[in-house]
């Protein structure tokens, strides 16, 4: 599913197509935490994203409060490595969990999405990619604060345009796959599925 139309492609995409949100519209966000069948295993999930969306905010406002000047290069680049390290890394694990086995028992479960599974593997591909272009430009960015000025800030433009267009993506996917497979689980419940811790 690598040929996409543009309107499903992350990069581009605002939302599920229709033909895909017969649940969520079952089942809309608002509902969800107060719904019975919002088990363990979907709250830990949930909280996983939003521990990305966190995470990768606080990259983003991290690289520009050095961009800005808020930041010495020496306390920036002590506190932004490790922290974009774990953020890849956990990143990379939680997909290939998805991938190897939750997508697979959803898609048996529900049929009818897997064109929507099929979209959120692509997602995880294109997502795969843009980590390793995010870890070579922050890479670079954190070798060049030992350089002069305009190459630190070059490397930080660079490293700040890679970050915001992964951030973009992730959470286009997050949202997306939330409101895949949250409203799923509701339907059927985590047992009734065979994914409950």
């Amino acid at each position: 599913m690598t040929d996409l139309p543009e309107a499903l492609k992350l990069e581009t995409r605002t939302g599920l197509p229709a033909d895909l949100r017969y649940l969520v519209d079952k089942y809309p966000r608002e509902g969800w935490w107060e719904h019975p069948n919002l088990g363990e295993m979907a709250q830990f999930w949930l909280q996983r994203h939003d521990m990305f969306r966190e995470l990768g905010g606080m990259l983003k406002t991290s690289a520009g409060d050095y961009r800005e000047g808020k930041l010495a290069p020496h306390d920036f680049a002590a506190w932004f490595a490790p922290r974009l390290c774990f953020f890849l890394q956990q990143l990379h694990g939680h997909h290939q969990i998805e991938d190897l086995h939750y997508f697979p028992v959803f898609e048996k479960a529900e049929t009818r999405m897997k064109r929507g599974f099929e979209l959120l593997d692509n997602d995880h591909h294109v997502i795969h990619e843009a980590l390793g272009r995010n870890a070579e430009t922050g890479s670079r960015f954190l070798q060049a604060l030992q350089s002069d000025h305009d190459r630190q800030r070059f490397a930080g433009d660079a490293y700040a345009m890679e970050n915001e267009a992964l951030l973009n993506m992730l959470l286009r996917h997050l949202e997306d796959e939330e409101d895949l497979i949250i409203p799923l689980i509701l339907d059927r419940s985590e047992e009734g599925l065979g994914v409950g811790l």
